[in-house]
Formats: structure tokens, sequence, C-alpha cells
């Protein structure tokens, strides 16, 4: 079970959250050029830091989320002026998880990687509206999965020790056979199948025009 930490020092993230928008709002574009691709995740203290003994800070709140929210916008609207100006096609998106927007990215794509995006989440069959102001953007509902295969349990000399192991093969199991986990069987190139067990992370809304 998480345990979320209380978050200290609002005027200071503030001040971050500040930095962040004004150091990313600006698209490398001889960086995208180069690479075809690029996004801008939340990399604001404590949000992202690395995850200690099941604790976390908890989703952010109040002025430190739309300030963050103002933000995301913020740099999109930026990319696509520059992405306009290169005159070809492109992908620009807005990934935004409304129950933590800690998680929002802001992610751009051209030449052969203008569909690269297009399988990261997966496309339920039912919709659902966008939850919060659209700012005159289009958006998409999908999901965030967390995949699993057999190959996850691993073997018993792979873990510190055997009540780890047996800790470990038990909760892939419970995914497993958990009534709400998606399953799908995919094969590769030689033609091996592998059934992956998908499990529900977050909702997560796409958004652009």
């Amino acid at each position: 079970m998480i345990r979320y930490k209380k978050i200290r020092g609002h005027k200071r993230i503030w001040k971050y959250i500040d930095n962040w928008v004004a150091q990313n709002k600006l698209l490398d574009i001889d960086s995208l050029k180069s690479r075809q691709r690029d996004y801008v995740k939340v990399w604001i203290a404590p949000f992202g830091n690395i995850s200690v003994l099941n604790s976390e800070f908890s989703p952010p709140k109040g002025k430190t989320r739309k300030k963050i929210v103002d933000g995301i916008f913020e740099i999109y609207h930026h990319w696509k002026t520059q992405l306009e100006e290169l005159g070809e096609p492109y992908y620009l998106k807005v990934w935004y998880f409304p129950k933590d927007v800690s998680k929002c990215q802001v992610v751009c794509a051209i030449g052969d990687f203008t569909t690269f995006y297009d399988i990261t989440f997966f496309k339920p069959e039912s919709e659902k509206p966008f939850p919060e102001n659209k700012r005159n953007l289009n958006w998409d509902y999908r999901i965030q999965e967390h995949h699993i295969t057999k190959d996850d349990i691993q073997e018993p000399d792979d873990f510190y020790s055997e009540k780890d192991y047996a800790d470990n093969k038990k909760w892939i199991e419970k995914k497993m056979k958990h009534p709400k986990t998606r399953i799908s069987n995919h094969s590769d190139s030689s033609g091996k199948i592998t059934t992956y067990y998908s499990i529900k992370e977050y909702d997560v809304w796409l958004g652009g025009n």
C-alpha cells in the first residue's frame, strides 16, 4: 500500500514551475530534425522523484496543480507555433492525466515518427468525455496500462529470498486472474506467441488539433 507524503514549500515549487515552463517552451528544432521526436514531462521536484519504501508525494492540488496545467498548455501552444513553421506533417499532443497532472506530457514527432505514438495507450471501445476545460483542443480518451507476462514470475535465483520470489509470483498470478485484466496475444517475427496481461493504471486524454 502506497503512503503519500505531505508536500512542503509551495512557493518554492511555484518558482520551479515557472522556470520549467521558461526552459521548455522553446522547442529545439535542430534536435527534433535529428531525432524526429521530442517530449517534455513535469520535471519539477518533488513530483516525479523516485519513491522510497512505498511512499510518494500526493498529486498536485490547488494553485500548484493549476500552474502545472497552465504550463503544460503554454508549452503545447509554443511548440505548435514552431511546428507549423516547419511546413510538414507532425504529431503534437498533450498527454493529460487528470487524476495526477504531474504525469502529463507534451509530445511531438515528425517524419517517420508521426504515427509512432498511436499504440502507446490502449483505445477502449467506450469513450469518456474530457473532464475539464477543453481549451479549444480535440480530446481522445485512452487508458494507460501496465503489462505483464508469465516471464515476469522469473526464477527463485533472481530474488534475494524465497519469500521475495513467492510474493512476486503470488502478485503476478493474482493480476493474471483478475476479471478486469485485459488479455491479448502477440507474435514476434519468429512466430513466437506471447500472452500479455494488461492492468489499467490511469485514464488519459490525448489533446491536440
